[in-house]
């Protein structure tokens, strides 16, 4: 891959999990989303020295509402180049229980998908790959290659 300045951009990503059901964000309201149409996980990027379990925590309260708990820290991810200038990292993270409410997403809506429906919604490439490792039991570091929005290369171990 050519070498690039780039930035380097932490995030976090938690799947929130409940009788069978994952709750994914259809991304569809920001302006200038290079993930509008795409379903995730909630959560975000990394702000001053949070670490990566500060981040979560704080990102699903704000676009969800609820407080996370039972929380598994499951993959750590790399998105070279994602968009073509910056580098991504992103830790995921599994939450099997929560309190509070649900509020509105002011990055689209938030929907409840069956676990063995998910790899029918609308999904980057590399997230196809990695969500089949989410109930593996094993700690999962991944590389994903993208050009032009395209999945070109991903790398995948599973210690």
């Amino acid at each position: 891959m050519e070498q690039i300045n780039t930035k380097l951009i932490r995030a976090t990503l938690c799947y929130i999990r409940k009788d069978g059901k994952t709750l994914m964000l259809l991304r569809n309201k920001k302006v200038n989303d290079e993930h509008i149409g795409k379903y995730s996980a909630p959560g975000g990027k990394l702000e001053g020295l949070e670490t990566p379990l500060e981040c979560v925590i704080r990102e699903v309260k704000e676009e969800c509402g609820v407080n996370i708990k039972k929380i598994e820290y499951k993959m750590n991810l790399t998105f070279p180049q994602f968009d073509g200038k910056n580098d991504w990292v992103v830790d995921v993270f599994i939450a099997n229980d929560y309190d509070g409410e649900f509020i509105e997403c002011n990055e689209g809506k938030l929907v409840w998908v069956e676990d063995n429906k998910i790899l029918d919604l609308n999904l980057w490439d590399g997230d196809r790959i990695f969500l089949k490792y989410l109930d593996k039991k094993c700690f999962v570091f991944g590389k994903f290659c993208y050009k032009d929005k395209k999945l070109i290369s991903h790398e995948i171990t599973c210690l």
